[in-house]
């Protein structure tokens, strides 16, 4: 099996800027993107997508399309390149209408040649949104894959149809991995009239975590999605039992790695001149504390070079959307990506 290497210089002395000997790592990647409304050009009678149409509001064309698909795949094929030279090997995504899209995503040269498979379940959103999950066939095998839905009521008692959260158990080569995809509830209508709906989210995908560690507390789980609350908020510190520092109990609760760079004042979205980390990915304590040759947490990042930011005007450094204003302006996306990169010493 091919691994990538990152060589890693560490100080030996308190005055010395570089070591005699270099220790090698394989490093995989793994990130999360929130696509914006990532649809075909066909109507479904069975959701909400009409305004993405050639005749709907948006004029959703082909030729519009085509260009979303190379964004976003451009977009892909670049998150932590810097480091690992190639793209993730493991890609949650969410706001994607069908498989197809996934499989237009693939196919595009930008990733073609990356050996992409994918995972993916049709929800019954009502705006037709899923979640889904990239994988590089050459770094990953999947087990078992399900489904988990979230079951949420309006005021009026009636079912609310949400997304349903994505569960995979693999292996990321020869080492057991959980990944969770989640993209919990909006704030639509307001953060506290809302904010019950993503509490209901954060205890399934507890009760998920609960469920797998309760088999095997040694389990490498990554809970990774868009879930519209910020690190400090209720639904991950207190629901969910995320924070900032790190535990050697895994029972305890999970590291959040994007909750340092929240309190710096980063964020993978803005809104009304504030930035958001609703973008995160999570992490069990068994994949920062291994001491063998087996992956463990390196770093996290937001991915926001200048390409995917707007330039100009009034929302300058926000990320460059799809639609402006009701404009379409053959941007990318309303987030920026997030990820995080997993390290093992090389045998």
């Amino acid at each position: 099996m091919i691994f990538k290497y990152l060589f890693l210089l560490f100080l030996c002395a308190p005055f010395s800027l570089f070591s005699q000997a270099e220790t090698q790592y394989s490093l995989r990647t793994i990130a999360f993107y929130n696509v914006e409304n990532l649809f075909d050009t066909i109507n479904d009678p069975n959701t909400f997508d009409d305004d993405r149409t050639p005749r709907g509001k948006d004029q959703w064309t082909t030729d519009r399309y085509q260009q979303k698909i190379e964004n976003i795949s451009r977009v892909l094929s670049e998150i932590g390149a810097d480091i690992s030279t190639t793209s993730p090997d493991i890609i949650g995504l969410c706001e994607i209408e069908n498989r197809q899209v996934l499989e237009d995503l693939i196919a595009h040269p930008y990733l073609t040649d990356k050996g992409y498979g994918i995972i993916h379940y049709e929800s019954h959103d009502e705006r037709g949104i899923d979640v889904a999950l990239l994988y590089k066939r050459s770094a990953v095998i999947h087990a078992n894959t399900s489904s988990r839905r979230l079951l949420l009521h309006n005021d009026e008692g009636e079912r609310d149809y949400t997304r349903d959260q994505l569960v995979v158990q693999g292996f990321l080569d020869t080492e057991k991995i959980y990944l969770i995809v989640n993209h919990w509830p909006s704030r639509s209508g307001g953060e506290a009239r809302s904010k019950p709906n993503r509490i209901k989210a954060a205890q399934l995908d507890r009760r998920i975590i609960d469920s797998i560690l309760k088999t095997d507390n040694t389990a490498k789980i990554l809970s990774l999605g868009d879930f519209n609350d910020d690190p400090t908020d209720t639904s991950l510190r207190i629901t969910l039992k995320v924070g900032g520092a790190r535990s050697s109990k895994p029972m305890e609760g999970m590291f959040n790695p994007m909750e340092k760079l929240y309190k710096k004042g980063l964020g993978s979205l803005a809104y009304r001149d504030r930035w958001n980390l609703f973008d995160q990915i999570l992490l069990t304590s068994n994949l920062l504390n291994s001491k063998t040759h087996t992956y463990k947490y390196w770093k996290a990042g937001i991915y926001n070079p200048p390409y995917i930011r707007t330039t100009t005007g009034r929302y300058k450094g926000y990320p460059f959307r799809t639609y402006s204003g009701g404009n379409y302006t053959a941007g990318y996306s309303d987030h920026f990506p997030v990820y995080v990169f997993l390290i093992k010493k090389a045998e």
